[in-house]
């Protein structure tokens, strides 16, 4: 058997059994994403994740904008290295899932918002109570992924950018990498005490660019020189004494 006609037998065989599951109501735009991949996905849950895995900005605008609807839990603070909490500032904050603030099953445990069936972040079976046994949107489990290795969507963020560097306005190269425009350890030294929506814009799409590699190297030569100037001066403080001010050096 050759590989399009297995292609062929097998879509025929996903798209009987999707359409077997499918309920009387379902996002046209996912049902025809679905129809039209290489591989049908088999069931509507997977249509679903294909869709947002596919459409990575659109999953990035949704989740940040669920997240604002949630707003920061009362008492929540930006913190590393606490129980349930991120161990570095690369990782995004994610309140609800602190084990302090979680809402439980048929919450998303990244935005917080109620989750619906397939994953959906919108009750379109009119059920009127979230799904219990989902405790994520497919849309966040696709951000979340985005904002942790926004390298592997590089193609998608050179189509936004029609392919030309940001910083050079070059066209961008095979070799181009994708940058926050603002380094994460600059948004955990100055913005940690912004609202929890807010910062989840510094891991998404507003903050993140490609480049071409030799700038982005020049990018990162002088983020490592301002940071290294930082921690120098850090070593230093000011004290006053009888004699007025002096500056001493930490041991």
């Amino acid at each position: 058997m050759t590989t399009s006609s297995w292609r062929t037998l097998r879509n025929v065989q996903a798209r009987a059994r999707l359409e077997k599951a499918l309920p009387a109501i379902f996002p046209a735009p996912v049902l025809q994403h679905a129809l039209a991949r290489p591989l049908i996905p088999p069931t509507p849950r997977l249509a679903v994740e294909s869709y947002w895995r596919n459409h990575i900005l659109r999953a990035d605008r949704l989740a940040r904008a669920l997240a604002a609807r949630s707003g920061t839990p009362e008492g929540w603070a930006w913190q590393i290295g606490a129980e349930g909490r991120a161990g570095s500032f690369r990782t995004p904050p994610a309140p609800f899932r602190d084990p302090a603030f979680a809402r439980g099953r048929g919450a998303c445990c990244i935005c917080g918002q109620p989750v619906y069936r397939f994953g959906w972040h919108r009750d379109l079976w009119a059920r009127g109570a979230p799904n219990t046994n989902a405790g994520w949107h497919a849309a966040c489990v696709a951000a979340w992924k985005f904002w942790i290795a926004p390298h592997a969507q590089v193609r998608a963020l050179k189509l936004r950018q029609r392919h030309r560097c940001t910083t050079t306005g070059k066209r961008l190269l095979r070799t181009a990498e994708v940058d926050h425009l603002l380094p994460l350890y600059r948004v955990w030294r100055e913005h940690r005490d912004a609202p929890w929506p807010e910062l989840l814009g510094y891991w998404g799409a507003p903050n993140l660019q490609v480049v071409n590699r030799a700038a982005h190297l020049d990018k990162c030569r002088d983020e490592a020189a301002e940071r290294s100037r930082t921690v120098q001066l850090a070593r230093f403080r000011v004290v006053e004494d009888e004699s007025g001010f002096s500056v001493v050096e930490e041991e």
